[in-house]
């Protein structure tokens, strides 16, 4: 028997809904190798999959040397910029928020991504409307991803308490942020391996378009 449907989603962006791992990657790469740290795309990926930006910038520095003032302001501008002109969506991502919201449960995103990008890709999406206020970026807690600051917040925000809850997630710190907030996880298993997001307490999937029978909601 499935389980009741939950009082509230709370998804992740990068990787979840919007299709940006790669560009977002791809610039921070560019970046990286200008400074000195020759890096491919994909090794950005690796690298820095979930992290916010204060949890990259310690360890960017300490194989470049300190960065130049107001960088990481720039980087995430540079991000907006990217995202505001076009911002692919992950297949069956908005299907799946707009058939959630149409059921009755709220809906949250919390992201590591900076606060003017993650408007740059709610808007993009064509979801801010359905997020709303109930849109959290590492900058709107005091710790990011994977404390469960924001998936705290987010939820709180919906009005239901953290075990009511199911997040969707991506990454490790991301799952690692939800399960410590006391939510189901579920992870999107498109990025990372679906046995290791299983291995940090998540319940993986493949197909976004499936989304909605895992939480209970009628086909």
């Amino acid at each position: 028997m499935s389980p009741p449907p939950p009082r509230a989603v709370l998804f992740d962006c990068d990787g979840v809904l919007a299709d940006s791992e790669m560009m977002v990657n791809a610039l921070v790469a560019e970046q990286l190798t200008e400074l000195g740290w020759p890096m491919s795309a994909a090794e950005s990926r690796h690298t820095f999959l979930g992290m916010a930006l204060p949890d990259m910038v310690p360890r960017i520095e300490a194989r470049v040397g300190p960065l130049p003032p107001g960088w990481a302001e720039e980087i995430s501008a540079l991000i907006a910029h990217e995202m505001t002109r076009r911002t692919p969506a992950v297949p069956g991502a908005t299907e799946a928020v707009h058939a959630i919201a149409a059921a009755g449960i709220p809906v949250s995103v919390a992201s590591n991504s900076g606060r003017v990008e993650l408007a740059a890709k709610m808007r993009s999406l064509g979801l801010a409307t359905v997020f709303a206020e109930r849109v959290f970026s590492f900058e709107d807690v005091d710790r990011p991803k994977p404390w469960p600051d924001i998936y705290l917040a987010a939820a709180a925000a919906c009005g239901a308490a953290p075990a009511d809850c199911v997040v969707v997630e991506d990454s490790v710190p991301g799952v690692r942020a939800g399960r410590a907030a006391g939510c189901r996880v579920l992870g999107f298993a498109r990025e990372t391996p679906a046995g290791v997001l299983a291995a940090h307490g998540a319940e993986p999937f493949d197909d976004m378009a499936a989304l909605p029978g895992l939480l209970g909601l009628p086909g």
